[in-house]
């Protein structure tokens, strides 16, 4: 937060309008003026034909998945590596997610393991776009044509970030960006949803605010799925919103400078493969995610994780938590899937389709399982206010430990082969908040 956040936000406490939404017809269904400025200016500076602000991408991947229309017992193809709600959306339509599995060097989504997931009642493909690097997005769309699917893009770690000389978000048919305290644009909360389609922005403004009140008023002839809620941004936020949108570049070539000093350092080193953005795209690096060889390196990934952090100051909270192992389990391990227990007791929706059980086994994603238990190691240090020095501070600390394995190995015997996920306290209450 600048001295420009300050003066917007002291603006509209002046004016004494914190929120203009009505749930109603008239003006100010659409929200108040700040509100509205935020959306057109995101909307403008990367083409796209609609950006609908929502208080989060949680809530603005919900109304997603019911303006495309998904109802219960359809399927809706996710990744399990991911945050929840990047699944748990179609949930609160009767959806059902099934998941498939990410490749192995972005992250996201597998296009060969989304068209093995497919099947006659498949209607949707959620996208995440990991850790800021694009999902192989053609090949996605190619695959969503053939089958007439929807495709929404999570973009939440994702903001600014190009694919093949497009901006990501509404390459699909609709998409969106987190806003929330530790994403490169924050509000405190909230999110930006964005469409070339003029009826999904539609229907995402229904979803938004309380739908039932405006729908007949504008002329929607389809209701289904416009019973709304409260997913409303505030003109404080959009105030704060609008000043930080001024900076993202500037924090994404930061990012990506601090990125290319370590991947230059870290690349050195056998058994450590820093990440890769693949030709034609651009990297938001949200996180910075590292491929881990205990093998190569001959320490567990624990071991390793806990000798890089002893050397460095300890952190006050995830943003200075120099390694982060496994990133987070696979979704389909939670309760509501290994349970199926969603929406009452019964085992709505996942008994819908009478006769089907659901796989979410063990098995079910190999490489997702792999990267959490055995290769994944995040470092959220690559972001502004950082600097190369501290890159370097880093970087020596994992050099000296890759150099000193051996000495390391012998002094922890018990530890040196764990597969025990090692997560710091302030990185396991942090990590994944959308």
């Amino acid at each position: 937060m600048g001295e420009e956040e300050k003066r917007a936000v002291l603006e509209i406490m002046e004016s004494d309008v914190l929120s203009a939404f009505l749930g109603g017809p008239g003006p100010f269904f659409g929200g108040g003026a700040k509100v509205q400025e935020f959306e057109r200016v995101w909307a403008e500076r990367y083409g796209f034909r609609h950006a609908v602000s929502v208080n989060s991408l949680t809530s603005g991947l919900v109304a997603a998945i019911g303006a495309v229309g998904i109802e219960p017992g359809d399927e809706v193809i996710c990744s399990p590596y991911t945050m929840s709600a990047s699944a748990t959306c179609a949930l609160f339509y009767g959806g059902i997610p099934v998941f498939a599995d990410i490749d192995p060097v972005t992250f996201c989504l597998d296009p060969i393991s989304i068209a093995a997931r497919i099947t006659p009642r498949t209607r949707a493909i959620v996208v995440v776009h990991l850790f800021g690097h694009p999902a192989d997005m053609n090949p996605i769309l190619e695959i969503a044509r053939r089958h007439n699917l929807r495709v929404i893009e999570d973009a939440a770690q994702a903001p600014g970030v190009m694919y093949q000389g497009k901006p990501i978000g509404a390459l699909g048919d609709i998409g969106g960006f987190s806003l929330n305290f530790h994403k490169h644009i924050h509000t405190g909360e909230g999110g930006m949803m964005v469409t070339q389609d003029d009826d999904l922005a539609t229907r995402s403004r229904l979803i938004r605010n309380h739908g039932e009140n405006v729908a007949e008023q504008l002329g929607v002839a389809d209701i289904s799925n416009t019973i709304g809620g409260n997913y409303r941004l505030t003109e404080l936020q959009a105030a704060i919103g609008l000043e930080q949108f001024k900076r993202l570049a500037g924090y994404l070539t930061t990012r990506q400078q601090l990125a290319a000093h370590l991947n230059e350092r870290l690349g050195r080193i056998p058994g450590l493969i820093p990440p890769e953005t693949a030709p034609g795209c651009t990297h938001a690096f949200y996180v910075y995610g590292i491929k881990y060889s205990a093998e190569k390196i001959g320490l567990s990934r624990s071991l390793f994780t806990k000798a890089v952090l002893a050397e460095l100051p300890a952190p006050q909270g995830f943003e200075a938590t120099a390694l982060v192992e496994g990133y987070v389990k696979p979704l389909y391990f939670s309760p509501v899937y290994q349970r199926q227990i969603a929406i009452g007791r019964r085992g709505f929706p996942f008994t819908f389709n009478s006769g089907i059980r659901y796989n979410y086994d063990a098995g079910l994603c190999p490489v997702a399982e792999r990267m959490y238990r055995e290769e994944m190691l995040l470092c959220p240090l690559v972001r502004e206010p950082l600097t190369l020095a501290d890159m370097d501070d880093f970087a020596n600390a994992v050099e000296k430990v890759t150099q000193n394995a051996a000495t390391i190995a012998g002094a922890f015997p018990d530890e040196a082969n764990t597969t025990e996920v090692f997560t710091p306290v302030a990185a396991v209450q942090r990590s994944g908040i959308r």
